[in-house]
C-alpha cells in the first residue's frame, strides 16, 4: 500500500498517505511517498505511456499524470487538477557545445510549462492532493516561480491561494503572474528563508502547505526524468546537471532514478550534478568541506533570484540522489551564470538566470578536466526567459556602457 515514510533511512516512521504532516513526528525530517511496485512490467508500461500521447483524456495530455503508475494515483480521472503541464522539449545544444566544451549536450527545458517553470510539475500533484483532502486554501513561500504556479493551479482547483514573498526581491514578471491568477500576496521583510519561516510560524490550520517539502510536490517533479528518458529512447545520459536552490528538484530527480532502477526500468543512472550560485551555496560548501551537516548562508545573494536560498530544507533528500548516482555538487559565480545565459540565448533557447547555472557549471567542469568532453550530458533549464526580463535589460545596458567607455 502507498504511504508516507520518513526520508531518513534509519528512522522508518510511516504515516497514512493522506496525512497532512509536514515532517516526521518522530525525528522531524522530511517525508516521502512510498510507491507500490507497478503491476505491469517495465516494457509494457513504457509502451502504455507512449500510447497515451494519442489520447485526449486530461490525465493523458498531462506530462505528469501520463506516468501515473509511478505516482500516488488515487484520484480518478475527474479528481486531477491539470493544465496539461509537462510535455516539455529536449533541445540539442548547438553553439552552446563550443561554450560547454562538449560533443553532446541537450537541454531539458522545464521552463516551457504552463506558468513558465518546473514548479507546475509538482503543483499539479500537490494541488490535486490538497483538493482530495478537502483543503479550502493553499499557501507557499516563494522567490516567485512557486507563487506563480500555486496561484494558477489554485485558481484552476477553485481554492484560495496565498503566497509569501520576500519584499522587493521577486521578479516583477513572477509577481504579476501570481496577481493575475488571483492569489493573496504577503510581502515579508527579508529573504526567502524569512518568508518560509513566516508561513510556517503562521500555524493556520486552514492552509494546506505547498512548498517542496510537501512530498506530493516531489512526486510530480520526478516525472520530468521519466519523460526525459522516454525522449532519449531510454538511453541513459552520463550526467544530469541541475540548478540547486531549495533542492526539491534534485531530490525529485534522485527519487525518480532510485525508483526506476529498483523497478527495473533502467540498469544504470546518470550522475546527478547540482550547481549552486556562489552567493547562495550552502550545499556546495558542505560538499567541498566534507561536512556531515549543512550550514545555512545567512544572507544569500545572487542575480539568480530563483535559487537565492540560504537554508534549503530538502538538502538531505537531495544528497540521497547525489550519492545514489555517484554525483557531486559545485558552485559558479554570477558572472559565469550571466555568460552562460548569453550563450543559451544565442542557441535560440533562452532561460531565466537560475537555469543558466547548469551550463556555467558544465563549462567549469570541462575546462578543469573534471568532465569528459565526449560525455553525454543533459542540462536542466528550470525557468522561461520571460521570467526575469529586467535582468536581461540591465545586463545588456551594462555591456553597452562598457563598450562605449
Amino acid at each position: 500500500m502507498m504511504h508516507l515514510r520518513c526520508s531518513v533511512s534509519d528512522c522508518g516512521t510511516t504515516l497514512d498517505l493522506h496525512d497532512r504532516a509536514l515532517a516526521c513526528p518522530k525525528c522531524g525530517d522530511l517525508l516521502e511517498v512510498v510507491i507500490d511496485t507497478p503491476s505491469s512490467d517495465p516494457g509494457d508500461l513504457k509502451r502504455r505511456w507512449l500510447g497515451r500521447r494519442l489520447s485526449n483524456e486530461p490525465r493523458d495530455t498531462s506530462g505528469v499524470w501520463r506516468f501515473r503508475e509511478l505516482l500516488p494515483d488515487v484520484y480518478g480521472p475527474h479528481g486531477v487538477v491539470t493544465l496539461a503541464e509537462g510535455n516539455t522539449p529536449l533541445v540539442r545544444g548547438q553553439k552552446t557545445l563550443e561554450f560547454a566544451g562538449l560533443k553532446s549536450l541537450s537541454f531539458k527545458h522545464l521552463g516551457w510549462n504552463p506558468t513558465g517553470s518546473f514548479k507546475d510539475l509538482g503543483m499539479t500533484a500537490g494541488i490535486t492532493e490538497a483538493k482530495f483532502v478537502g483543503a479550502k486554501a493553499v499557501a507557499c513561500a516563494s522567490t516567485g516561480n512557486t507563487a506563480a504556479s500555486l496561484a494558477a493551479y489554485a485558481a484552476r482547483a477553485g481554492v484560495a491561494g496565498r503566497v509569501y514573498l520576500p519584499a522587493e526581491q521577486a521578479s516583477a514578471n513572477k509577481l504579476a503572474q501570481a496577481l493575475d491568477y488571483g492569489a493573496e500576496t504577503v510581502q515579508i521583510d527579508g529573504n526567502f528563508d524569512d518568508a518560509l519561516n513566516a508561513l510556517l510560524d503562521s500555524n493556520d490550520p486552514d492552509l494546506y502547505f505547498l512548498n517542496s517539502i510537501n512530498p506530493f510536490r516531489i512526486e510530480g517533479q520526478k516525472t520530468a526524468m521519466i519523460e526525459m528518458l522516454e525522449q532519449l529512447a531510454w538511453q541513459i545520459p552520463d550526467y544530469l546537471v541541475v540548478p540547486g536552490g531549495n533542492l526539491g528538484n534534485s531530490s525529485a530527480f534522485g527519487k525518480a532514478f532510485i525508483e526506476l532502477k529498483r523497478f527495473g526500468f533502467i540498469e544504470r543512472t546518470p550522475r546527478i550534478v547540482i550547481v549552486q550560485a556562489a552567493g547562495a551555496n550552502p550545499l556546495a560548501q558542505m560538499w567541498e568541506s566534507g561536512a556531515s551537516e549543512l550550514h545555512p548562508v545567512a544572507d544569500p545573494e545572487t542575480v539568480a533570484t530563483a535559487i537565492r536560498i540560504g537554508n534549503p530544507r530538502s538538502w538531505k533528500k537531495s544528497l540521497q540522489g547525489v550519492h545514489f548516482t555517484d554525483g557531486f555538487v559545485l558552485d559558479v559565480t554570477d558572472e559565469e551564470i550571466g555568460e552562460a545565459k548569453d550563450w543559451i540565448g544565442r542557441d535560440g533557447i533562452g532561460c531565466e538566470p537560475a537555469s543558466a547555472t547548469t551550463l556555467a557549471g558544465i563549462r567549469k567542469l570541462t575546462h578543469a578536466g573534471k568532465l569528459e568532453t565526449d560525455a553525454k550530458v543533459v542540462a536542466i533549464l528550470t525557468g522561461h526567459v520571460l521570467k526575469d526580463t529586467d535582468y536581461i535589460i540591465k545586463r545588456r545596458n551594462a555591456k553597452l556602457a562598457t563598450e562605449h567607455n
